[in-house]
């Protein structure tokens, strides 16, 4: 039986073909995984373009897709695993501690081939049980979007608590659930986009305000009046940018600013450092998502609080070309998925 995949043939698109290689075998403690679906993500598109915004380059032939999840269909020798396990597959080798131990090494998608495929072989140690409370569809959404999300909060530059105040830009993967973690946490959110509509997403999501940016350019502004004068603790930034600048005078003395993404079309700012010294702010850089102990512990944080990703739309197996054209331009609030 061949193994099928999406590869990269060109710069910019993707086509559909047999892989060389038959159906892998599972060696000692790895698991045979039949994907059933996967995740699109902004860094799909820098990739397929061979986008200096990117920290690696994927060369022609390779398989995109970081986030993926799937069935264990046959479970090597010593594998903590069986067949019939629904699992989500950690797409790098950073098991464990902090971003120093992270690299871009095996990282799925880019250096190595991605989910855009049939089957993988997978170590056990970089596999977790999917929650069961999602679909699989919903569970591949884990890894890019959620665990960035999940660190950023949980683990970042400053302390939150239960009672402070979240901002989150637009309605992608990231911010999405950052509405969801925060509002679970018993914070407050204020929720930024460009539409009427995926505000109203956003509201349904958790949001407590929100601030249209294409009518109110200076949200910044908005946000400290929504704060009664004082700003906001955390702005998850994933704009980048001229954002950045707005994120700096949204926060409160003491806050602080996570730069998740680089979604502006010049990701360039000059910057009053004063206004960082003077208000005692934080403002630290996420790459690489989070490790497999991080992404064990969100997927648990997810169970408990009953949380489901947000997803956008879900294309079919034959249509994943569609599907990263439709990440290019994410007109709807969620996640982009490709059923395998």
């Amino acid at each position: 039986m061949a193994n099928q995949a999406w590869k990269l043939s060109a710069y910019g698109e993707i086509s559909l073909g047999d892989l060389e290689t038959p159906i892998p075998r599972p060696g000692s403690k790895q698991a045979l995984v039949r994907v059933h679906a996967a995740a699109l993500n902004p860094g799909d598109v820098k990739l397929a373009h061979q986008s200096d915004r990117y920290p690696v380059k994927a060369p022609l032939g390779r398989v995109l897709g970081t986030d993926g999840a799937g069935i264990v269909e046959e479970a090597g020798p010593d594998s903590i695993w069986k067949k019939g396990d629904k699992v989500v597959m950690h797409p790098n080798k950073w098991l464990s501690g902090g971003p120093e131990n992270q690299n871009f090494d095996e990282m799925a998608g880019s250096v190595s081939d991605g989910m855009l495929r049939r089957w993988v072989v997978w170590d056990d140690s970089r596999l977790i049980k999917a929650p069961s409370n999602m679909s699989l569809e919903e569970a591949s959404t884990l890894f890019a979007a959620g665990v960035t999300a999940y660190r950023a909060l949980f683990h970042g530059g400053i302390t939150l608590k239960a009672g402070m105040t979240v901002l989150t830009q637009g309605t992608g993967g990231i911010s999405c659930f950052a509405i969801q973690l925060a509002k679970a946490a018993g914070m407050r959110v204020i929720a930024t986009s460009s539409s009427d509509e995926k505000l109203e997403v956003a509201k349904k999501l958790g949001a407590d305000a929100t601030i249209n940016y294409q009518k109110t350019p200076e949200w910044a502004k908005e946000a400290r009046k929504l704060t009664g004068g004082k700003g906001v603790d955390l702005v998850v930034d994933v704009v980048g940018g001229d954002s950045v600048a707005q994120s700096i005078d949204a926060a409160r003395f003491g806050g602080g600013i996570a730069v998740l993404g680089q979604l502006a079309d010049d990701i360039t700012v000059n910057i009053n450092t004063n206004k960082i010294l003077g208000g005692h702010l934080t403002i630290f850089g996420q790459a690489g998502a989070g490790s497999k102990e991080m992404m064990d512990e969100f997927a648990a944080f997810l169970e408990k609080h009953h949380l489901q990703p947000q997803i956008a739309q879900v294309f079919e197996w034959e249509e994943a070309d569609k599907a990263l054209e439709a990440m290019k331009n994410l007109t709807k609030a969620g996640k982009i998925i490709v059923r395998v």
